[in-house]
């Protein structure tokens, strides 16, 4: 005879939830509302980050930037689609294996000026 179990069904306040900010961090990628990145990478499918420990502060432009290349020392970063909406992200796992960062998920602070293609993002 066979037993059927149970199957609990998460309801909603338990379901892991999707921030409603901008700029955020999830299991140490970074991820972009596509607004936001399509604003500053454009099509870009890679983009130069630096992160300066002094200041908790991680520094994104467009590979297409050889100005940021030359005056920062930075990483070539894969930049990824992560929904239909155009949502983008990468993984910012290096700089938390370099630097002591908190890597929990949560809203990040930023700043971007409007035609200024790049992003400061606090990592404190």
């Amino acid at each position: 005879m066979e037993r059927i179990l149970p199957f609990p069904i998460p309801n909603s306040s338990s379901a892991e939830s999707t921030p409603t900010g901008d700029v955020y961090l999830r299991r140490q990628h970074l991820w972009l509302r596509a607004e936001l990145a399509q604003q500053i990478f454009g099509d870009e499918q890679q983009v130069y980050a630096v992160y300066y420990a002094n200041i908790k502060t991680l520094l994104l432009a467009p590979m297409s930037d050889t100005m940021f290349r030359q005056a920062h020392e930075c990483a070539m970063i894969m930049l990824k689609t992560r929904s239909a909406a155009g949502d983008r992200s990468l993984t910012l796992q290096e700089f938390f294996l370099d630097h002591d960062i908190d890597d929990s998920d949560r809203e990040l602070a930023f700043n971007w000026a409007p035609g200024i293609q790049m992003l400061q993002v606090t990592l404190a």
